[in-house]
């Protein structure tokens, strides 16, 4: 099946709302989200091992903090299930306004948990606790800030759908740079008492900025004309209906996502600790090079989802996992050589790289799975191989650094180069679906319907 519609203009109006306004609306609300989630991550590199793992010599307090980091992830294929859940049967509009107070409300709280000097082991347990809302909320997140402009059945999908995607490295670099602004204009005695508290606290703004431009959206023509189908009503258990006929999807989705999460925490997160804590450099050297890489990525998102509407999204997706494991042992030489022309160079490559996967991969996800069950295969597919591959990364690098020492860059090496044949063999088996339209699609179509190769 392929796309009959003429291509839009940033003007045309989708059932109320410019396509440029949806577009803003969810790439605020991902980028304020994204935000909160990877502040966490920034701070358990910099700050949390020396305010709630005290007791640990310094690279077993990282460990223990890439931890609380990693528990995270656990959560968020449960919000993936539930929030995909309402959001197939009640609405998109529904779940992303929840999981943006849940997100705000979450990180607003990390900010006034006490240290554990002042309360022992409490403070890394309420820590950890917010931290699996935080992941909880995420998990609904990302399948409903997609879907909101994935739905919109353009032809042009690759690259509006791309747009949210590009609030992660926005928030990335939002996160980071609250970060770096306040440590390098105090203390380190007054950035670790309360310094660091101000960029959770500064959640709680956002938030309100983020829900005041999300609430006057209007639901998805897709959602809306699956609902309207007399014939078509949404499956009473979406998860479950999801697993029974689109299993092949999933898993795809899921192979998909190995050299994609992996890199990107290996270079944003770890690549901060294995500066500070094994090449002995400030932490502002390492956190300024990934909020340049992270930058330049914003940038470069949105042109790899166009491009995946001309060429498909295989092939961008293809030249992202193979360019990450080439570039992962020039990456760790580069960074090695403690020159910060070349850590940006290494930084910034290494997450164009990821961008070629992850530009594409909002539509390609949607794509896969029909209108009846999207926001559920979509949001599973996505937030369980997190699991697999985002959570475990940073700690699986920081055991390596622990045990390894100068060998690390070896075994990480590796360790990228299995995820890119993951990913790559996820490929193989994956139907390109640029030309599939969205339009009403229902559950009870057959999978392999919605697959129509586009050449």
């Amino acid at each position: 099946m392929t796309d009959s519609a003429p291509a839009p203009s940033p003007t045309s109006e989708s059932a109320g709302d410019s396509v440029w306004r949806v577009v803003g609306a969810s790439m605020v609300g991902t980028t304020l989200e994204w935000y909160d989630f990877f502040l966490y991550g920034t701070a358990a590199a910099v700050v949390f091992p020396k305010v709630f793992f005290v007791k640990s010599d310094p690279l077993t307090a990282t460990l223990l903090s890439f931890l609380t980091y990693a528990l995270g992830f656990a959560a968020r294929p449960i919000g993936g299930v539930v929030f995909g859940h309402i959001g197939d049967r009640a609405g998109r509009k529904k779940t992303l306004m929840a999981s943006l107070v849940i997100m705000g409300i979450a990180t607003t709280g990390m900010a006034f948990v006490p240290g554990y000097s002042s309360i022992g082991v409490w403070a890394p347990v309420l820590l950890t606790s917010l931290r699996m809302v935080q992941g909880f909320a995420l998990g609904g997140e990302w399948g409903g800030s997609v879907l909101i402009v994935a739905e919109r059945d353009k032809t042009r999908r690759g690259f509006w759908a791309s747009w949210p995607q590009a609030g992660a490295p926005l928030g990335l670099v939002l996160g980071t740079g609250v970060i770096i602004l306040l440590s390098q204009n105090m203390s380190e005695k007054s950035f670790l008492d309360w310094g660091w508290r101000v960029a959770f606290g500064l959640s709680a703004i956002l938030l309100v900025v983020g829900f005041w431009v999300r609430r006057s959206l209007n639901e998805t023509e897709a959602f809306r004309a699956a609902q309207a189908k007399k014939d078509s009503a949404p499956p009473k258990l979406p998860v479950l209906e999801v697993f029974r006929t689109s299993w092949r999807e999933i898993l795809i989705a899921f192979g998909s996502r190995m050299a994609e999460n992996i890199s990107f925490y290996l270079v944003a997160t770890f690549s901060v600790t294995w500066i500070t804590q094994h090449l002995k450099l400030s932490k502002s050297f390492g956190l300024d090079a990934v909020m340049v890489g992270a930058a330049v990525e914003t940038v470069l998102i949105p042109l790899f989802g166009m491009l995946s509407d001309r060429i498909g999204r295989r092939p961008v997706y293809l030249a992202g996992a193979i360019g990450i494991g080439i570039w992962t042992p020039i990456f760790f030489a580069l960074v090695d050589q403690k020159s910060y022309p070349l850590a940006v160079l290494a930084v910034t490559v290494a997450l164009a790289f990821h961008g070629l996967m992850y530009g594409p991969q909002a539509a390609f996800f949607a794509e896969m799975f029909p209108t009846g069950v999207r926001y559920s295969g979509a949001s599973i597919g996505y937030q369980v191989a997190s699991i697999a591959a985002g959570a475990p990364a940073p700690l699986i690098a920081v055991a390596i650094l622990q045990h390894n020492g100068g060998k690390t860059s070896a075994w990480l090496t590796l360790y990228m180069g299995l995820a890119a044949v993951a990913t790559i063999v996820a490929l193989y088996f994956a139907r390109e679906t640029r030309s599939v339209s969205m339009s009403g699609q229902s559950s009870a179509e057959p999978a392999e319907e919605l697959h129509d190769v586009a050449h």
